[in-house]
């Protein structure tokens, strides 16, 4: 086939491809326009899915009534004038092909009154072409009818997924904006219904239980803002407790200069910072803003502009990370038993005496209420029960310890501070261990024969697939040792975070060596591990994520006999 130049026609919809995926890519553009617009009210009514019916009214400043038709030519904007702004982007589009792209496959109306205007223009266009122009009353801002969408594509709408699908899309999208934009109060009707409506107060918690409910955005802890200068951009939001976290990523948020933007680095950033926090296939709830120079983001690598990148990126994901971190190590809150179940009678064969329970110390500490230097309050040990956990009493009600999380707690800290410093304390064996590996687990071994040499392990072939292991840390004489060393070798490695290698041998070092449930320990002994706890910088849960302790507060036992 030779070489031609395509129809106008068939330009526009290649055009209104990059733009409109589907009924939400609608409302996104339209949202954005809104927004740049200045407006602090946005009311989103669809119907059908977005594919028969999508109206978004704001009260921004309007269209002056000589530039409503340029608004629908290809390439017409008021964001940019020349090259240069190109690299100095502070509106949410640009793109001038956004209304024209749209027309092209939809009907539309628009009804817009600037400020000065006496009347607001109309115009209704199909196929991308003028066909009514004419005045009305209205009130200052814009209106945009959007109606019969890919009615001339049908290969598009092949393409759409369920009515509840596309209506799933366009309350994500408005969600999102809701939480980018809490001054703005947003109206989301669907088929009838309103779905979502923000107060737009300008306080990010009060949009949070909107979009998420309330008892979520009360469990949410707020990122205090940093700006280091330079490059390091300046982080807000709001990010949740383990307590409330979910199975996907789809709760995290992230607004760059108040853009919604999917970034896997920041996603890497944050799920890092929560390391240790959240058990396996967890992921955390965040709401992340970040504000930095338009020179230093390139919002121009995708046409929807959803995907950015940052310059430099090492700067973005250490200042996102340590943010996050420090505010959960600073401000996460002990797990509270919310409700018990009904009281129910115990039969008399199973009734044992408070010494059978409860272990209780020969001495008890006296109760200081007041916080330890690791958030935690300081805790009056008052006994053991099953072996397993420490009862505790602190300033307000009693505190339920697993000896075992606690312990892993402290002596995964204590292990990779000593591994940091080089001062590792090992111990050799009197009799080498001999220990058979697998082929894989032979390479891995090579691999990481030099970390593990850092944490005190001396380990020599001694023929075939079979080694000697003639020292390890100290504290894990006695213990499982090959159960340990091949636990860490059959651990996946995540090539993003190189240190994630070290600190699973610190996991598995402290899941083998910490005190078991089921052990009975001493007064003494647990009173020590408790101030040991009250020393770590994440006292609330293991390195797995399991929570250290929980929480019954004062009220709830009053409220339990009666008394509240």
């Amino acid at each position: 086939m030779s070489i031609h130049t395509l129809a106008p026609e068939v330009i526009s919809k290649i055009a209104a491809g990059e733009v409109v995926e589907r009924p939400a890519s609608v409302v996104k553009e339209l949202v954005e326009n809104s927004l740049d617009a200045g407006a602090s009210q946005i009311n989103i009514e669809v119907r059908g899915g977005g594919v028969s019916f999508i109206r978004v009214s704001d009260n921004g400043i309007g269209i002056p009534s000589d530039e409503v038709e340029l608004a629908f030519q290809r390439y017409a904007t008021s964001k940019i004038t020349g090259l240069a702004d190109l690299e100095n982007i502070t509106s949410l589009g640009f793109r001038g092909e956004a209304l024209p792209s749209i027309a092209a496959v939809a009907r539309v109306e628009i009804l817009t009154r600037s400020k000065e205007a006496p009347a607001g223009t109309y115009l209704s266009l199909h196929s991308g072409k003028v066909v009514t122009k004419g005045t009305k009353a209205c009130p200052q801002g814009t209106t945009i009818t959007v109606q019969g969408l890919f009615r001339n594509v049908p290969a598009r709408l092949k393409f759409l997924k369920s009515l509840p699908t596309e209506n799933s899309h366009i309350a994500e999208l408005v969600s999102q904006y809701s939480l980018a934009f809490p001054g703005v109060r947003f109206t989301l009707i669907i088929d009838g219904r309103r779905v979502l409506q923000t107060p737009g107060s300008g306080k990010l918690r009060d949009a949070l239980v909107e979009v998420y409910g309330l008892e979520v955005a009360q469990a949410m802890l707020e990122v205090g803002a940093s700006n280091k200068g330079g490059l390091a951009p300046h982080v807000s939001g709001y990010i949740g407790t383990p307590s409330i976290s979910r199975t996907n990523r789809s709760y995290l948020s992230f607004f760059v200069n108040q853009r919604w933007v999917k970034s896997l680095l920041l996603a890497r950033a944050v799920e890092k910072a929560y390391e240790g926090l959240l058990m396996a296939g967890r992921y955390p709830i965040a709401v992340i803003n970040l504000s930095l120079s338009p020179q230093n983001i390139d919002v121009n690598i995708h046409p929807t502009k959803r995907e950015v990148r940052f310059l430099p990126e090492p700067i973005i994901f250490h200042t996102v990370y340590e943010v996050v971190r420090r505010t959960l190590v600073e401000q996460m809150p002990v797990p509270e038993i919310k409700s018990l179940p009904p009281s129910t009678p115990i039969p008399e064969q199973t009734l044992m005496s408070p010494i059978e329970v409860i272990k209780k110390p020969s001495s008890a500490l006296p109760l200081i209420p007041r916080a330890a230097p690791s958030g935690l309050p300081f805790l009056r040990v008052l006994g053991q029960l099953a072996n397993t956990y420490i009862i505790a009493e602190g300033p307000d009600g009693l505190y339920l310890i697993d000896q075992h999380a606690a312990h892993e707690r402290v002596l995964f800290e204590k292990i990779l501070a000593q591994q940091a410093q080089g001062a590792v304390e090992i111990q050799a064996l009197l009799e080498p261990l001999t220990v058979e590996l697998s082929a894989r687990q032979e390479e891995l071994l090579q691999a990481k024969r030099e970390m593990l040499a850092q944490f005190g392990f001396t380990i020599e072939p001694f023929g075939g697939r079979t080694y000697l292991v003639r020292a390890v840390p100290a504290m894990l004489t006695g213990q499982a040792i090959e159960e340990m060393l091949k636990e860490t070798l059959d651990s996946p490695e995540n090539e993003a975070t190189p240190t994630k290698g070290e600190e699973k041998v610190a996991i598995s070092l402290a899941c083998h060596s910490a005190v078991r449930a089921g052990q009975t320990i001493d007064p003494e002994e647990m009173r020590e591990l408790v101030k040991q706890l009250e020393r770590t910088n994440s006292p609330h849960t293991c390195p797995h994520g399991r929570p250290t302790m929980v929480h019954l507060s004062s009220g709830r036992l009053e409220k339990e006999f009666g008394r509240g």
